[in-house]
């Protein structure tokens, strides 16, 4: 797998979006999700950062969703890195 700080934070992912073919038929790729657990404000805040980094746009995250832990929320991103097998 290809490091995402070698070749630049947002050139290492493809966007399934950008593409009519489905997610399976690509080879050479592999799903990576990133989960956000905590407070609504800190979920939302984490989120927010992320995007401003560059890193995500806000609505590629899923709705906040409840976590296992009382009080909590959680939200999940899935990204496809390419991947050397």
């Amino acid at each position: 797998m290809q490091s995402l700080f070698s070749v630049g934070c947002t050139a290492a992912f493809i966007n399934p979006a950008a593409t009519a073919e489905p997610a399976d038929s690509i080879p050479n790729r592999e799903p990576l999700r990133v989960l956000v657990i905590g407070s609504r404000r800190g979920v939302t805040s984490t989120i927010q950062t992320l995007y401003r980094l560059g890193f995500a746009e806000v609505g590629e995250w899923s709705p906040l969703l409840p976590a296992p832990n009382s009080g909590e929320v959680m939200s999940i991103l899935t990204r496809y890195i390419l991947s050397n097998s």
